[in-house]
């Protein structure tokens, strides 16, 4: 789906995600994690993308970039709008 038929979860997902990984790019520390944050940011991208993300995915990938730059609070703000992003789509059905 492209221009107003886009779900707007979607497109505040693909917003968020994108302010992230240029905030991630632009910071200058490396920490331990950064990869999986880059990877996970990625693999949201992807999944905004297409257009149609799956919740459960949505949750998992949140959490391992949570996990990965939670203490870099330079980029929480960034963070905090992802997590505000994936909140929207609802909690995964449970098992």
């Amino acid at each position: 789906m492209t221009g107003s038929d886009e779900d707007p979860r979607v497109t505040g997902l693909r917003t968020a995600v994108s302010r992230l990984r240029r905030e991630l790019a632009l910071h200058p520390s490396e920490f331990p994690d950064r990869a999986i944050a880059e990877d996970e940011l990625a693999a949201l991208a992807a999944m905004a993308d297409d257009g149609t993300p799956e919740i459960r995915r949505l949750s998992r990938s949140l959490l391992l970039i949570a996990g990965s730059i939670g203490s870099v609070s330079a980029l929480a703000p960034g963070l905090a709008q992802v997590r505000a992003a994936v909140d929207l789509f609802g909690e995964p059905p449970r098992s």
